[in-house]
């Protein structure tokens, strides 16, 4: 079990380290967007929606490393101050949340994602793409985000991580 809990936070780790790359992708466009706009007087009609279809991936393929890396936002109060069983015992029941924070979003995500790739959904702009592939990061990033909750859970009962 351990080794399937260092796999799947080597994934995380992995699509972070290429999705962490998507926010140049963004900065390049709203600079060609700007340039456009003021320079060249013509302001394109898809750059700045592209740059939103791109941030989505960028933040949502973030969020499951960063539970591993324990970089979310909290409150820690008691965490905080807590020690050896008792910071497992939280830590364990945090974990347990996020694993069903995650697997209720997949639940609900995944018939919105397959309903807008059924329907190839567009954004019904003047550029109007097709956005199913930015709504189906969705899923994949709750089924990732439960998967590490669980692996996180995994190396909290083995003692590798509080």
């Amino acid at each position: 079990m351990t080794a399937i809990a260092r796999s799947v936070t080597a994934l995380n780790r992995l699509l972070f380290a290429l999705a962490k790359w998507l926010v140049y992708a963004i900065v390049l466009l709203m600079l060609w967007e700007v340039l456009s706009r003021y320079m060249l007087a013509s302001p394109t009609s898809w750059a700045p929606e592209l740059a939103m279809l791109i941030f989505g991936p960028f933040f949502l393929l973030g969020g499951p490393y960063l539970l591993h890396l324990g970089g979310h936002v909290a409150v820690d109060i008691l965490s905080e101050k807590a020690t050896g069983r008792f910071a497992t015992v939280l830590a364990l029941i945090g974990y347990v949340l996020a694993a069903v924070f995650g697997a209720i979003l997949l639940w609900f995500s995944v018939p919105l994602a397959m309903q807008s790739y059924s329907y190839g959904e567009t954004s019904y702009s003047a550029w109007n793409p097709v956005i199913w592939p930015a709504k189906a990061f969705l899923p994949l990033a709750s089924f990732l985000l439960m998967l590490q909750a669980l692996a996180e859970i995994v190396l909290a009962l083995r003692g590798e991580k509080v």
